[in-house]
């Protein structure tokens, strides 16, 4: 079940996805179909990140690539939103 009404993408992630190798573009798009279906899918590996990224949670997309996003309530809609893409080394650097 599903907790959200909706998802958008930053334009930051955009930028990130379009830049991203093909392989991670096809990736991305099964596994935000899988998140669609079930944010906690245990192959996404879903968990919330600490430090200064503590208002986020990760998602696995490969091996290496993550992609974060946030749980945002925006005019009474529970809203995701998928901020950044990228390796591990990438955005936590």
């Amino acid at each position: 079940m599903k907790k959200f009404d909706r998802i958008d993408f930053s334009s930051t992630f955009d930028k990130q996805l379009k830049k991203a190798p093909l392989k991670i573009r096809v990736a991305i798009e099964k596994r935000i179909e899988l998140f669609l279906a079930d944010p906690f899918n245990p192959q996404l590996r879903n968990h919330q990140l600490t430090g200064k990224f503590k208002n986020y949670r990760s998602i696995n997309i490969t091996g290496d690539w993550r992609a974060l996003y946030s749980a945002n309530k925006i005019n009474k809609e529970n809203v995701i939103i998928f901020e950044a893409l990228g390796t591990h080394s990438q955005l936590y650097k």
